[in-house]
């Protein structure tokens, strides 16, 4: 029986051609002075991303956490959509770090419009929060790998700017964006003043996000993040797997969306499923399964049973994610074995 990983794009493991990139690596001390492949990789992330510089992290909840730190200070206030991963999946860091306050705003299909943020500045007021930063999410992992059109980012962060709060986005999955829509990463992130984006989901690195800016940005989050424990020593040896990811994994994405597109077709011709959100931009498909008769849980563990490892996103919702090691095969398999256990 087959065993086809669908829980997420983080469970893909480096090739050989990567892992021989890892052990050929060029290392240094990058806390004393510089690890040399880092500075590459941090180079040419910043030029990929039209930003002055850009610093390398272990993880993309530090690389969000400490572009927070950046914006904001103590009593400041953050918008965000409810749904995206800042509020929902960094255990309210921003809350427990710096001390801001995390403002989440309910967007249809978790797609903000600059109509749900009008109204949504702090006045000048003692008794309330100072209003600072607006955080967007692209593509939107609660919402499916939704992405939100770059007219609107647009209009959302022209809006910030002309009301003078700082933009950040969280591009854990912006490669998805790019490639699913022709619009260049720099194009997307000359809208924000920082930029998070993370090499070990689709582009299939074992680990690390970047976060780029300004050179001063840059340099204030070297500091925040020596003081998080994120400063690495000979880190080149992650640092050159995202190398080869940049140069080799990120046109492939359009066949995780091909792929999920697959998935996402069955369970619309599936009268006990229903897509939640209906429509499916990249490599995420979330479907409701309460119509089987079966709870999310239940439905996962019958589709392990057959050989399909997916998630319960909620008490009736399951994520599926095609990433890298997801063959065409692979997912009509598992999207056979979806509708069967559906009913």
């Amino acid at each position: 029986m087959p065993s086809i990983d669908l829980r997420s794009d983080t469970v893909t493991l480096p090739c050989d051609e990567m892992k021989e990139a890892m052990v050929r690596a060029e290392l240094g001390d990058d806390v004393i002075d510089v690890d040399p492949t880092l500075d590459q990789l941090e180079k040419t992330i910043a030029q990929v991303l039209g930003k002055e510089a850009a610093i390398f992290m272990p993880s993309g909840t530090m690389t969000n956490q400490i572009a927070i730190r950046i914006h904001c200070v103590q009593g400041d206030e953050i918008l965000c959509e409810e749904g995206c991963h800042i509020y929902n999946y960094e255990q309210a860091g921003c809350a427990q770090l710096p001390g801001v306050v995390a403002r989440p705003i309910p967007a249809r299909d978790y797609l903000l419009k600059i109509e749900d943020l009008r109204d949504k500045i702090r006045p000048d007021n003692e008794h309330m929060a100072r209003t600072r930063l607006v955080c967007l999410e692209n593509t939107h992992n609660r919402g499916g790998g939704r992405i939100l059109p770059l007219e609107e980012v647009l209009q959302i962060t022209d809006w910030a700017k002309e009301n003078g709060l700082a933009t950040h986005l969280d591009g854990a999955r912006l490669f998805n964006a790019v490639v699913a829509t022709g619009v260049p990463a720099d194009q997307w992130a000359s809208c924000f003043d920082t930029v998070s984006v993370c090499f070990s989901k689709g582009l299939g690195a074992p680990i690390g996000s970047a976060l780029a800016g300004t050179s001063e940005q840059v340099a204030a989050a070297r500091r925040h993040r020596k003081l998080m424990g994120g400063a690495m020593r000979q880190v080149g040896v992650v640092a050159s797997a995202a190398l080869y990811a940049l140069d080799n994994n990120v046109a492939r994405l359009q066949h995780d969306h091909e792929h999920a597109r697959i998935i996402a077709d069955a369970v619309n011709q599936s009268s006990q499923l229903q897509l939640e959100p209906e429509q499916v931009d990249t490599n995420i498909v979330i479907f409701r399964v309460d119509r089987s008769g079966l709870d999310a849980t239940t439905f996962v563990q019958k589709l392990e049973e057959k050989g399909v490892r997916t998630l319960p996103f909620s008490r009736h919702h399951v994520r599926v994610v095609t990433h890298l090691h997801i063959s065409k095969a692979d997912a009509e398999f598992a999207a056979e074995q979806i509708v069967t256990c559906a009913g």
